[in-house]
C-alpha cells in the first residue's frame, strides 16, 4: 500500500517531488525496521511497534526535527490506510511529537540589506543584472526558492507592479512589487540571453532555466559581503522580508497572504523576532530594566 499512498500524494494531493521522496524514505526505513525486529508488514503493525521504532530513532541520536517528520509520515500513511479501510484502527494515535526548543528564524538586518543594494557592485552586464533581480525578488517579495525558479515571463505584470506566484500545491497568489523592482525586471528582460524555453524568467549564465543550487550559490555569494550569519540562503531572505515588514508595522494577516502561508500559525513565528527587539529596546532605554 505504500506505492498507492505515494501515488495519492503525488496525483491527488499534488505534493511536491521533495515531499513525496521524504515520505518514501521514512516509510522504507520503517518497513525495514518492522521486518527486522518483528517480521511484520505495516498493515499489521501495532502501536507498540510504532513506539518502539520512535524510541530506536531517539537512541540512535536522531534530532527531534527529523523524528517528528517521520512521525508525521506515519500519521499520514496510516490515515490513508484507515480511509481505504485497510486497517481497523489507527496505531499512530498514541504517538506524540517530541518537544523541541523553538528556533527563531534567522534574518539579515536592514542596514545590511541597504548595504547590499546600495553599495554592492553588481556587474553591469546581463548576469549581473540577473543576480540583482534574484536578490531583489527574494527580498522584495518573500517568495520561496521553488517559486522563484518557477516564475515565467507571463507571470509578470510590470505595469500593474505585481507578479503571479504558484506556491505549495500549486496555490496561486499575486504579490506586489516596488516600482524600482519593476524597472529592474524590465531592464533584465531587455538584456537576458535567449534560450530554448523562453518562458522561464531566471536563466543561468548559459541561458538555461535556473536551478536550486545555482540560486543558492548566487545568494550566498552576495550575502557573504554584508552579513556574518552562518545561514546565507534564499529562505533567510524570505525570513528577512517578513521580519522587516512586521518591524515596520505591517499587519500579520497581510504578511500571511504575501508569504502564501496556509494559516496564521506559520506566520506568527516572526512575531518572536519583533518581541526580542522590543525587549532589547526596553533593556537599553528603561531606567528600571
Amino acid at each position: 500500500m505504500i506505492d498507492a499512498f505515494l501515488d495519492f500524494l503525488q496525483h491527488e494531493k499534488r505534493s511536491s517531488v521533495h515531499t513525496v521522496t521524504s515520505y518514501k524514505t521514512d516509510l522504507d526505513q520503517f518497513c525495514k525496521y518492522l521486518l527486522f525486529q518483528y517480521d511484520c508488514v505495516p498493515e499489521k503493525a501495532t502501536s507498540v511497534m510504532l513506539r518502539s521504532w520512535v524510541v530506536s530513532l531517539m537512541e540512535e541520536g536522531l534530532n527531534p526535527v527529523s523524528i517528528n517528520r517521520k512521525i508525521a509520515s506515519l500519521r499520514s500513511f496510516y490515515g490513508f490506510l484507515r480511509r481505504k479501510k485497510q486497517i481497523p484502527s489507527d496505531p499512530t494515535k498514541i504517538l506524540s511529537a517530541l518537544k523541541m526548543r523553538k528556533k527563531l528564524p534567522a534574518f539579515v538586518e536592514e542596514k545590511a540589506m541597504d548595504m547590499l543594494f546600495d553599495h554592492t557592485g553588481f556587474p553591469d552586464d546581463p548576469n549581473g543584472i540577473r543576480d540583482r533581480c534574484v536578490l531583489e525578488l527574494l527580498y522584495g517579495t518573500g517568495i520561496r526558492l521553488s517559486e522563484l525558479i518557477g516564475l515565467e515571463i507571463q507571470d509578470l505584470d510590470l505595469a500593474g507592479r505585481t507578479i503571479r506566484v504558484y506556491g505549495k500545491r500549486a496555490k496561486e497568489r499575486l504579490v506586489p512589487i516596488s516600482s524600482s523592482l519593476a524597472q529592474l525586471l524590465m531592464k533584465y528582460l531587455a538584456v537576458r540571453l535567449p534560450e530554448e524555453d523562453t518562458k522561464v524568467l531566471i536563466l543561468t549564465d548559459a541561458g538555461k532555466a535556473a536551478y536550486p543550487v545555482f540560486v543558492q550559490r548566487t545568494v550566498k555569494k552576495y550575502l557573504s559581503g554584508v552579513t556574518t550569519l552562518s545561514q546565507k540562503s534564499p529562505h533567510v531572505l524570505r525570513h528577512t522580508y517578513a521580519t522587516h515588514l512586521l518591524n515596520r508595522g505591517a499587519d500579520l494577516n497581510a504578511i500571511k497572504e504575501l508569504l502564501g502561508h496556509a494559516n496564521l500559525a506559520a506566520t506568527q513565528i516572526y512575531t518572536h523576532n519583533s518581541i526580542e527587539k522590543l525587549k532589547k529596546t526596553h533593556e537599553q532605554a528603561h531606567p528600571k530594566a
